[in-house]
């Protein structure tokens, strides 16, 4: 005995409907061959009746005796009737040729031919019969049209009821799939439907029948499974209610185990307090008697105490610090997971002070970060205690986040430390490129007014003490201007600000006017980058200040494409080879040092008698993830 066959919802619904669908692909197709067919028959209608209209002009070109235009109007019905004889391959025009349409075609052309050789190719003197003439050549023709049109109106009808066909078959199969649909789909979703009812009333006996093998059977199937499945859950759901109650208070208490630690860690500013509050959370989470923090050396070979809890002070004195191996507490390096150490039940000796408080129970915890052992958690209980799993999980992650937030601090510290340093080195650098320049012109000139002084040379003394008065005026001019650029803020969103003040304080010390002027609209820039840019703008001003006395400067901002920041003067200029100063070097030297620390370029133009101008390109910047737009462009006056 063969299987039965299962048919699928969509073979089922494909088997109905491809029988409509190949229908109406037919009809579509024969629709589009008879439309194509009167496209072609209108246009060779149109043609012939070009035809007519064409005769008639020949008639009046041969009655007026316009022999030229009588040549064009030949050329175009020969080449019109060659188009309907041939058809017409770049649009769709042909003639639907039969026995009455050729017959009445040849009898057009017959007449074509006389007509030429008695009109056209002659000249002729008498024009008494071409009226005629011309009318039944015209008749002709319209014989020949109305033959077409006849087909034309054979193929509308046929258009029509190809037309009403597609129509009945569209509603037929509309019909039929609504019924299908309803048989094979809507009913078995409906008894579904009912059965779900039946389930959220409470009624957990409820089932589907089976009537069919396609998806829906399977559905009935799946559904009367889960009926069953319910039925045995709700039987027992008590026990697992407080099964996954438990469950989930466990895990909810370990959230907040882990959420108060990393706040503990985050909002910590010094390791002790981190660890004095740590022991007491972690006291509180484990429910231990008695905690102790130890931080290990490098080596790992001594643990010294940095918080305890719930410990005597004698032990806790006792064990400030102790060695790896003298005890169970501050295990070897090697050892890097929790362990349980029973003190009772230690041969030969048990741990003298855990056993002299009556502790029972010792767990210890190592604070690990990567494969570094940084220190170690000891955790005491008076009774006899084995962790489970998730507790061993849960210490270790505690223990985890200690060891990273103590890792935080120490970065925390080398930064801050770093930063100090470095603030240092800027603040010295300043000092020796600037101000000890003038100290050491100073010394040079004590030492000339000494020689001076000793040969009793007045003219000299007066020269060196004016000399010693300039490099004392200057040098104090660059203390100024070092605690102006040390005082100067920048803005995280925008420069600007930081720009005003700056030409601000330097139109104060010069009694230069200062233009600012900003265009374009671009990406904010970097804290770091923006110090770099004003210090860079500072020197390129002071060398205006000291050297180009000048009576006006400008300062321009281009956002974009690129940040580019332009210093102008309009005074007395020099030659960029040849002329700069000593001090002019070092200033430029500075310049081009903090450029080079951000990546930017800088230009020098100048022209004896026509000012100066320092020009700072930085490179093209890469969208940051959250930006305020920059400013529009704008010009103003300090």
């Amino acid at each position: 005995m063969s299987p039965s066959r299962h048919w699928s919802l969509g073979s089922k619904l494909l088997m109905v409907g491809m029988p409509f669908l190949l229908l109406v692909f037919a009809a579509t197709i024969a629709t589009l061959w008879v439309s194509w067919q009167l496209d072609g028959g209108a246009a060779a209608v149109n043609e012939a009746g070009r035809m007519r209209m064409q005769s008639y002009r020949m008639s009046l070109s041969i009655g007026t005796g316009e022999t030229f235009e009588l040549n064009a109007q030949k050329s175009e019905f020969e080449h019109s009737l060659v188009t309907l004889k041939n058809g017409d391959p770049e649009r769709p025009l042909f003639v639907p040729w039969d026995e009455g349409t050729i017959e009445r075609f040849a009898v057009v052309e017959a007449d074509w031919n006389r007509y030429q050789s008695r009109w056209i190719e002659v000249h002729p003197t008498v024009f008494g019969e071409l009226r005629a003439d011309t009318v039944a050549f015209a008749s002709h023709i319209d014989d020949f049209v109305n033959n077409i049109e006849v087909h034309i109106a054979h193929w509308t009808a046929l258009l029509h009821l190809l037309q009403m066909s597609m129509l009945a078959s569209v509603i037929i199969g509309a019909t039929v799939l609504l019924y299908t649909g309803y048989l094979f789909v809507l009913e078995p979703v409906g008894q579904l439907k009912q059965a779900i009812e039946k389930i959220q009333l409470g009624d957990f006996d409820a089932r589907v029948t089976r009537v069919s093998s396609d998806e829906f059977g399977t559905l009935a199937d799946g559904f009367n499974g889960m009926a069953e499945h319910l039925q045995s859950m709700y039987r027992n759901l008590e026990g697992k209610v407080s099964e996954k109650t438990l469950l989930l208070q466990e895990k909810s208490e370990r959230l907040e185990s882990l959420y108060a630690v990393t706040n503990l860690v985050a909002k910590a500013t010094s390791l002790d307090a981190l660890a004095q509050e740590f022991t007491k959370n972690i006291a509180q989470i484990s429910h231990a008697d008695g905690v102790a923090l130890r931080w290990s050396n490098q080596g790992g070979q001594r643990y010294l105490m940095l918080a305890a809890h719930g410990l005597p002070a004698a032990m806790v004195d006792a064990e400030q610090c102790i060695y790896s191996g003298d005890c169970h507490c501050g295990a070897s390096m090697e050892e890097h997971t929790l362990k349980v150490v029973p003190i009772r039940s230690l041969k030969p000796t048990p741990l003298p002070h855990c056993a002299r408080v009556g502790f029972e129970t010792l767990v210890t915890i190592p604070v690990r970060l990567h494969e570094t052992v940084m220190g170690e958690v000891a955790l005491f209980y008076h009774a006899h205690i084995i962790p489970s799993a998730s507790e061993r999980s849960l210490l270790e992650a505690l223990s985890s986040h200690l060891a990273s937030g103590m890792e935080n601090l120490r970065l925390n510290s080398l930064e801050k430390e770093a930063a100090v340093s470095q603030e240092r080195h800027l603040l010295a650098r300043e000092l020796h490129d600037s101000i000890a320049q003038s100290l050491a012109f100073l010394k040079i000139q004590v030492q000339l007014m000494r020689d001076a002084i000793k040969t009793s040379n007045e003219s000299e003394v007066a020269k060196i003490l004016e000399e010693i008065d300039a490099g004392v005026r200057e040098s104090y001019g660059d203390v100024r201007e070092l605690l102006m650029h040390f005082r100067t803020r920048t803005n995280t969103e925008d420069i600007e600000p930081a720009l005003v003040t700056t030409l601000q304080k330097f139109e104060h010390q010069s009694g230069i006017k200062t233009t600012l002027s900003i265009n374009g609209q671009g990406l904010p820039l970097a804290p770091d980058v923006q110090i770099q840019v004003l210090h860079i703008l500072q020197e390129a001003l002071s060398n205006v200040r000291k050297h180009a006395r000048a009576s006006q400067a400008w300062l321009d901002v281009q956002q974009q494409p690129t940040w580019r920041f332009e210093v102008r003067d309009d005074g007395i200029g020099f030659n960029p080879d040849t002329d700069q100063h000593d001090e002019t070097h070092v200033g430029m030297r500075i310049m081009n040092e903090r450029a080079q620390r951000i990546g930017a370029h800088i230009e020098v133009i100048s022209t004896p008698l026509c000012g100066s101008s320092v020009i700072l390109s930085l490179p093209k910047q890469s969208p940051p993830s959250t930006t305020n737009p920059a400013r529009m462009g704008n010009s103003q006056t300090i």
